[in-house]
């Protein structure tokens, strides 16, 4: 056996030039060009070859570092794993043709002793396929996780708001592969302790629908910003995101260039800050007119909320919450008592003797603008925080 692979090595350019070709015959992926270079897949057919006919003649120990850069390069080159290791048994199957070739010639003998080593020749096949695919993952994974690092990098341009020197919002369009205009979502997910992933599989529904996504991943959170297109129906993709989600997500409202995702990452977290911690659901706010100050300072907003409707939340629950819905309605029907009426199951009158009682508490009439103007302010704060409507001694 020794003597066989060392006498290959001495002829081991031509044995590299006859590989070449059944490869090359066998594998249409290596005839493909600018995948891999024809020189550069001989070279590394000498130095697999090297290594296999050394190792099997005698003058060196297991070399595993030539099917590790394989893995590699082939990784780097986006080569699929299965054809790579199509290669290396095309090689060793030529490798065991070649010796025992030379073994006929040499006699009996020698095809008896390289038959008692066949087994040791095909446990070098399985560790340098071993080798080969352990760094190519290992490789391929790399790869990913820095194009995890990128993308979450190229996201965070457009999330954290401009800074100096970073990427336009149209630049990060173009790299993220996404509109610049469109309609667009973003979602902040709660990473709960028992998982390791906020929305498992969504993006895979989501390209089902035609919606792209990027992401941006943190400890604690998982942030999305989805591009819907210019038909798809943001209801139908947030029931997505609620059928996989396992804890908070809040919403942002929609917008409609990808440079106002910093301001949705912000209503988009305080919508979730909005759910009780420790449960499960999905929330979003409403693109209101003030809601960019309501969200701004919370405390403030509190105490605007209790000046403004003291009166009212102090009523016990059925009141305080009737005259709550009745104002909000009124509001939303522009002061119309029969439109609120329709909204609330009752009566025009009805909605009118609450109107009065409603102001009683206020200290004044909705004919004034200014009175008007805080109490739909302070409403639109309870809806985009609902526990600033609960009792105040709560």
């Amino acid at each position: 056996m020794a003597e066989l692979a060392a006498d290959l090595l001495e002829q081991i350019d031509t044995l590299a030039d006859q590989l070449l070709v059944r490869i090359l015959e066998q594998i249409e992926i290596y005839r493909t060009a600018g995948i891999v270079d024809r020189d550069e897949l001989r070279a590394s057919l000498i130095a697999n070859m090297n290594q296999i006919l050394e190792r099997l003649s005698g003058e060196r120990g297991v070399d595993l570092s030539a099917p590790r850069d394989i893995g590699r390069a082939r990784a780097a080159q986006d080569m699929p794993l299965p054809e790579v290791l199509r290669a290396y048994r095309l090689g060793f199957a030529f490798v065991w043709e070649r010796l025992l070739a030379a073994a006929r010639v040499s006699g009996r003998k020698s095809v008896d002793a390289l038959l008692d080593t066949a087994t040791a020749i095909w446990e070098l096949a399985d560790d340098f396929s071993l080798a080969l695919t352990e760094s190519y993952r290992q490789a391929m994974s790399e790869r990913m996780i820095e194009a995890d690092r990128r993308r979450s990098g190229i996201i965070s341009a457009i999330l954290d708001g401009p800074a100096s020197g970073s990427l336009s919002a149209w630049e990060v369009a173009k790299l993220l592969d996404l509109p610049y205009e469109g309609t667009f979502l973003v979602v902040v997910a709660e990473v709960t302790g028992a998982h390791s992933a906020a929305l498992p599989q969504l993006e895979d529904r989501l390209r089902r629908l035609d919606v792209g996504s990027a992401w941006r991943s943190q400890p604690q959170h998982e942030i999305g910003v989805l591009s819907l297109g210019n038909s798809r129906d943001p209801q139908v993709v947030l029931a997505e995101v609620a059928q996989v989600a396992l804890g908070r997500v809040g919403v942002s409202p929609v917008f409609h260039r990808l440079d106002g995702a910093a301001r949705a990452l912000r209503l988009a977290q305080v919508a979730l800050e909005t759910l009780s911690p420790g449960t499960k659901g999905i929330r979003g706010l409403d693109d209101e007119p003030h809601i960019d100050l309501l969200v701004r300072d919370r405390e403030t907003t509190r105490r605007f909320v209790v000046r403004v409707l003291h009166g009212v939340l102090a009523l016990p629950d059925y009141d305080r919450t009737t005259l709550l819905a009745t104002a909000t309605a009124w509001i939303d029907a522009r002061g119309s008592a029969a439109n609120a009426g329709r909204e609330l199951y009752c009566h025009p009158n009805t909605v009118r003797q609450r109107i009065r009682r409603l102001e009683e508490r206020l200290g004044g009439s909705l004919d004034d603008p200014r009175v008007l103007s805080d109490l739909t302010i302070a409403l639109q704060a309870i809806r985009t925080f609902p526990e600033l409507g609960n009792r105040l001694d709560s």
